[in-house]
């Protein structure tokens, strides 16, 4: 998902937007043939994710620019390691930094909290996914990171899958429509490889949907109790998605229901980026 030419494309743009006539910091402070050596450094505890995005910074900046990464996507680190070395022309370096530590901190933050999540579901056999809440234009990048840090990705957008929600099924009843009946015409009209999936919100809902032949049904907003009683329900006719109030608090409660995925909006729309910093040196030209 996470190709060179779409890290490309996105970090270009933010470049252009960072610096769309250049640096003017750097033009009027820094020598043009001055020197830079900096390190990517922790400053908290974490789990890594956009390497490739940060060095891409510094590539598409200047590539003369020199990045040597220290540790990769997925590794854990603590406060203090150095996660990349940074060498080449001042003015490039420093005008990259932000970019790279922007990207860096925020995949970082959520591929840290999605650590957090599959460590506390850890020996339950529920997975972590994410949702489509993602920063626009940002997706891929924030799905990554999602996956550095243990968990799975949902659909990656609206043509990859089915998925009726409340609002689709509120248009069937307005029209008069069985959802039994809809979910089957709709079965018909799928191609083999597109997977149906259809969100349910109240325990009566289940029998219908089953009968519609879904290949995942997701039980939004359900209790613990119901969960349960949903899980029991299906009975391994379909795999079962719980949504709506995950927390860390309460995931781990919630895959004890034996539900097979837990999805959370969480882990892109409300994370904290980490805290990473850019220490440079610089120097008279070489």
């Amino acid at each position: 998902m996470l190709t060179t030419a779409h890290i490309d494309r996105v970090v270009a743009a933010a470049l252009a937007e960072d610096a769309p006539w250049g640096d003017a910091t750097g033009e009027a402070f820094l020598p043009a043939d001055a020197h830079a050596t900096a390190q990517l450094t922790a400053r908290e505890a974490g789990v890594l994710a956009g390497i490739d995005v940060a060095g891409a910074a510094f590539r598409l900046t200047d590539p003369s620019i020199q990045v040597t990464a220290r540790a990769a996507d997925g590794d854990s680190f603590t406060a203090g390691q150095v996660l990349a070395e940074i060498e080449g022309p001042a003015r490039a370096v420093l005008q990259a930094e932000r970019i790279a530590l922007n990207f860096a901190q925020r995949m970082s933050g959520i591929a840290t909290l999605t650590r957090t999540f599959v460590d506390a579901v850890e020996g339950t056999g529920a997975r972590i996914t994410d949702t489509r809440k993602t920063t626009p234009g940002l997706r891929a990048l924030e799905r990554h990171a999602v996956r550095c840090g243990g968990g799975v990705n949902h659909r990656f957008s609206l043509s990859d899958g089915v998925m009726a929600k409340d609002n689709h099924l509120a248009v069937l009843r307005s029209q008069g429509l069985d959802l039994t009946e809809a979910i089957r015409a709709a079965r018909e009209r799928l191609g083999h490889m597109t997977r149906l999936e259809v969100e349910v919100d109240r325990i009566d809902q289940i029998e219908p949907v089953l009968d519609g032949g879904v290949d995942v049904i997701m039980l939004d907003n359900f209790s613990l109790a119901d969960l349960e009683r949903g899980v029991e329900i299906v009975g391994g006719r379909a795999i079962v998605e719980a949504s709506g109030n995950v927390t860390l608090e309460t995931v781990g409660d919630i895959a004890r229901t034996g539900v097979d995925v837990i999805s959370s909006g969480a882990l892109t729309h409300s994370v904290r980026s980490l805290d990473l910093g850019l220490d440079a040196t610089v120097s008279a030209a070489r």
